[in-house]
């Protein structure tokens, strides 16, 4: 599965971002080992159900214990048997933009 998420802490830091805490939520998907990708509005992981939700459940622990409440929204793509998609996917409509 591919599962594309964005968290925030509801409390800012001192200069009102939320950057550090994210930093903390993306450090735990990169140390997770799993395939991973950063982009400006959210987190892309893939690998195995419980894998994928152990990481996202670690990110909200890591948050909550910084602030009294956490924003999350998941977005999945639960497709058994196939592996790679992280890249795949994006390779097959790269291609299709150079036809």
């Amino acid at each position: 599965m591919i599962a594309a998420f964005s968290i925030a802490p509801a409390a800012t830091d001192p200069d009102g971002g939320v950057a550090d805490a994210v930093a903390e939520a993306v450090r735990i998907v990169r140390e997770s080992g799993l395939p991973n990708e950063t982009n400006a509005m959210f987190t892309n992981i893939e690998g195995e159900w419980d894998e994928v939700m152990g990481v996202i459940k670690r990110c909200v622990d890591a948050l909550a214990a910084r602030s009294p409440r956490v924003s999350l929204v998941i977005k999945a793509d639960i497709r058994p048997g196939h592996t790679g998609q992280l890249t795949a996917k994006v390779e097959r409509v790269e291609r299709a933009l150079g036809d």
